[in-house]
């Protein structure tokens, strides 16, 4: 499962004039770190199908050998995760996480709650995203978790505290993960009496709670809801095995290529995603329409064409941050200027996104004011060429892909693409796979 990509330290993208064709999405990040922590916390062996190949997820998996969970690749679609029944076998480990958000906060609770001696810790810009909201509310429940660095934020140290929770708060306006983190430990929590969680402020970001709610039914656990206020686990529930999990394609990954054919004209067709799909970012395909693209959606399968020049859009984006960026980027092809709002988790992410995004869309000729919680673009007369900073960040290196597309409105421009391994986060293949649409040699 290794993701090592030989790309060298920039891509060169030259123009393309239409894109077109169909592409075979890769596993959902968070769907696969969700079922992936839920097959080590439960009874039974769980055979997970088409569990997304990058560095998070494998991030996720040497964590669970270190704890000394049980896993085996079958083959090249499917690894066998043989659960530990609510507990972990090693009280004492040294965990790298990477900069995987979808693994250190789900795992920080867990570990806190099932007991032991664990280091926490990952690259640098992982220590620079907060996690003080989650230590918080684990701690005021009776947790022992330490900051070894900087307060509020990684490495962490987690001692066997003394957990004593029938309730508990979590703020949910910096980062949903949090409440992800707590949820999925909760019922190792509820084993006499129910807990309830409350959520403190807005919560952000509720399709990712839906899809945690979601694979805990899977995993034989059911989740009361008054609203997005708070959330009970009645007691005596455990998580038991499902058997098998097929694993949805990624539909954030499904953002640049509905984009692509929404700017080009198209038709791009994504698999692996569809009507049916418990992923929020497939809502993505909603500003696509309100844009101006035709929208067509299978069961497992969702395209997108369009005909004439894309309108600008004034927008909420709290649902979808991941896929809004594209939206930033497909916004340089609209008939004015487009305004993305409630997008304040940008600067938590990968890097501050926010920033990022205003400094390399200004490069290509736009007009953009960056604001605490919104984007506005104002797309120039002609894009120009320009060479992208990614950041570390996948999600930029395959957005400013899309600035090479001729669209209704402009033309594209070449690309060059600083750092192009940052991909292999979520999405190894994505230069290859862009390639097919544009019906281009990659180098």
């Amino acid at each position: 499962m290794s993701q090592q990509k030989h790309y060298p330290h920039h891509i060169d993208l030259q123009p393309v004039l239409h894109a077109a064709g169909t592409v075979r999405l890769p596993g959902s990040k968070s769907i696969s770190n969700r079922t992936l922590l839920l097959a080590a916390l439960c009874e039974g062996s769980t055979r997970i199908v088409d569990l997304l190949a990058s560095d998070d997820t494998l991030v996720m998996l040497g964590a669970l050998r270190s704890l000394g969970i049980k896993w085996e690749e079958v083959d090249e679609r499917t690894h066998l995760v043989h659960g530990g029944g609510g507990a972990l076998p090693v009280h004492e480990a040294d965990l790298f996480m990477g900069n995987a958000g979808t693994a250190i906060r789900p795992l920080t609770a867990a570990l806190a709650v099932i007991g032991g001696d664990y280091t926490l810790h990952g690259v640098s810009r992982m220590h620079e995203r907060p996690i003080g909201d989650l230590v918080d509310a684990l701690n005021a429940i009776g947790a022992q978790i330490e900051y070894t660095g900087v307060q509020g934020f990684p490495p962490l140290r987690i001692r066997r505290g003394h957990i004593h929770a029938d309730r508990l708060s979590v703020r949910g306006n910096v980062s949903s993960q949090f409440l992800t983190a707590v949820l999925m430990a909760a019922p190792l929590m509820a084993k006499t009496h129910p807990v309830t969680i409350e959520v403190v402020g807005e919560l952000i970001s509720k399709p990712y709670i839906e899809i945690t709610l979601n694979l805990m039914r899977r995993f034989g656990v059911q989740v009361e809801q008054d609203g997005w206020a708070s959330f009970t686990v009645q007691p005596g529930q455990k998580y038991t095995s499902p058997g098998t999990i097929h694993v949805e394609g990624d539909a954030s990954s499904a953002s640049y290529f509905l984009a692509a054919g929404a700017i080009s004209g198209g038709p791009v067709r994504v698999e692996g995603v569809g009507r049916d799909s418990i992923q929020g970012d497939v809502r993505f395909a909603e500003a696509l329409e309100l844009m101006g693209a035709t929208i067509t959606r299978g069961d497992n399968w969702i395209e997108a064409s369009a005909d004439g020049v894309l309108k600008a859009i004034d927008a909420d984006f709290n649902h979808i941050p991941d896929a809004a960026m594209t939206i930033a980027v497909a916004a340089l092809y609209a008939d004015g200027t487009s305004t993305l709002r409630n997008i304040a988790s940008w600067r938590v992410k990968e890097t501050d996104r926010l920033a990022a995004m205003a400094t390399e869309l200004r490069k290509l000729g736009a007009t953009v004011e960056e604001g605490p919680d919104y984007i506005s673009v104002t797309p120039p007369a002609q894009i120009a060429a320009a060479t992208i900073d990614t950041y570390d960040d996948h999600r930029m290196a395959m957005c400013f892909a899309l600035a090479t597309l001729d669209g209704k409105a402009r033309r594209g421009n070449a690309m060059r693409i600083n750092d192009p391994k940052c991909v292999a986060k979520t999405f190894p293949d994505f230069f290859e796979a862009f390639a097919g649409i544009a019906h281009k040699e990659l180098f």
